[in-house]
């Protein structure tokens, strides 16, 4: 059923239960580095819990999110959307009522299974349910309301982590998934692909997932022989997927030079992204002295920018192509970290903290929308869906990595974030490494960027607000993640 018209009452219901849903996973990928230091101080965690509060999450759904795109298309995708907006929440009140670190971490990881299985099928579902004149403005509606929860979250974290606690970060989520649910029952229509498939790529998850678990296990507690099998079962995933019939990453796809090279810079990018707002949520307040509320409010202006410029970014790389905004846009977001070492314990939020984050939010304007449309670009309109969600993955791979590695290499202790001086000067060492990261992704991006984007005029691409991961293409191809 595809010809539901945006101004009915089906369709305004359609598109209220999936900015719901999507907005669910994409605050909690936002709202908790705020909560992280109140979290350390009431369950009594060091620093490598709290890594583990936000990888946790993260690696479940990097390591689950293409198969959960799978599993839409074949059983239904309203039908895994719910069950995935279900199992989010009750996560989410798992993660509320957590007496202890151990437990949170644990719910964390249900968190992520449930937000693979719900972030996937939102857009889908728009795409899969509106009559066709009315898809591309539902499209722009959704992105643009996700755009703006994406600039809201930090802000709202801090306000409930200083008013009424850190654990109503988690437990917003159940009622939003009780107005959720049902609406999606009752007003959504049902969609697949209509393919017969053969078997899931089931090995193939699980080694992919395992092998992220490993390594970001042996980065975090520093276990050397663990980032050995990690590896090794990293490889093995590759032999999977290389010799298996219907993998769920077909390797065939890196055969496109420049899809390689697109994939390369989001890795170098987005660890830097995701490096930056664990540890600048930190720096704000266990040096600088910040609330919560304070810092979440601080970090507005980098979504903010995203939300209100990125067309304007879309179209300049429509007249010049992307490898001029994919190679200034990074260098302009290292600037912008290297300008954070100015923020120390008398830091000026307006004459030290607004310049860094305005350059930053400017220069990930300039990379976001050229960076999806070339992936888009660089293969076949029929494996867009694949290659989009492939990016999506590496993205958040990319950051479970980065918070695992960045507070090792920069040399934190597990009770750095106790002393500000301590977590001073190491934060200013992880920027020196993000900026490094955006700056390789920079000659990346000049070396190997050659082939024009296509018309960027995407809403998903051109109202995207995240600062997480690159947006995912809704359209499916051969069963995979769009």
């Amino acid at each position: 059923m595809s010809d539901v018209r945006l101004s009915s009452p089906q369709g305004k219901w359609i598109l209220l239960t999936t900015v719901l849903g999507s907005s669910m996973a994409m605050l909690d990928s936002t709202v908790v580095n705020v909560a992280l230091p109140r979290i350390g101080r009431d369950l009594d965690a060091d620093l490598a819990a709290l890594q583990w509060t936000v990888n946790a999450y993260m690696l479940t759904l990097a390591g689950l999110i293409l198969l959960g795109g799978s599993l839409g298309d074949r059983y239904g995708r309203r039908k895994v959307f719910v069950v995935g907006v279900v199992w989010f929440a009750a996560a989410s009140l798992l993660c509320g009522l957590a007496p202890n670190a151990e437990v949170l971490i644990a719910a964390r990881a249900l968190q992520g299974v449930g937000g693979a299985l719900l972030t996937p099928g939102s857009l889908a579902l728009i795409q899969a349910s509106f009559h066709p004149d009315d898809r591309g403005k539902a499209v722009g509606l959704w992105s643009g309301f996700g755009g703006i929860g994406a600039a809201v979250g930090p802000f709202l974290g801090g306000w409930l982590v200083d008013g009424p606690g850190w654990r109503w970060v988690f437990l917003l989520n159940v009622p939003l998934a009780l107005v959720c649910a049902p609406i999606a029952v009752r007003h959504v229509p049902e969609s697949g692909d209509g393919r017969r498939h053969t078997s899931f790529d089931v090995l193939g998850a699980f080694l992919g997932a395992a092998a992220l678990a490993l390594v970001t296990y042996a980065l975090i507690e520093e276990d050397w022989i663990t980032a050995v099998l990690g590896v090794a079962v990293g490889v093995s995933f590759v032999y999977v997927e290389k010799r298996r019939p219907d993998p769920m990453m077909p390797l065939g796809i890196f055969a496109s030079r420049q899809f390689t090279a697109v994939n390369l810079v989001t890795l170098c990018v987005y660890a830097a992204f995701s490096g930056f707002f664990f540890l600048g949520a930190l720096q704000l307040q266990v040096v600088a002295g910040y609330s919560a509320l304070g810092a979440g409010t601080a970090l507005l202006p980098t979504t903010a920018i995203m939300l209100l410029l990125s067309a304007r970014s879309g179209e300049l790389a429509d007249r010049i192509g992307p490898r001029i905004p994919l190679t200034v846009g990074p260098l302009l977001c290292a600037a912008g970290m290297l300008l954070m070492l100015r923020v120390g314990p008398d830091a000026s939020y307006l004459a030290d903290v607004v310049p860094a984050l305005l350059v930053l939010g400017l220069g990930m304007v300039t990379l976001v929308a050229p960076l999806t449309a070339t992936v888009l670009a660089s293969v076949d309109v029929a494996r867009a869906g694949l290659a989009s969600g492939i990016n999506n993955a590496a993205a958040r791979a990319a950051g479970l990595i980065s918070v695992a590695a960045l507070p090792l290499i920069a040399g934190m202790g597990e009770e750095a974030y106790r002393t500000p001086g301590a977590f001073d000067d190491a934060f200013g060492r992880a920027m020196v490494v993000c900026a490094g990261l955006l700056v390789l992704g920079a000659g990346v991006a000049f070396a190997t960027v050659r082939r024009l984007p296509p018309d960027c005029t995407r809403p998903e691409c051109l109202h995207h607000g995240s600062v997480v991961a690159p947006p995912l293409e809704g359209q499916r191809s051969r069963g995979k993640l769009a």
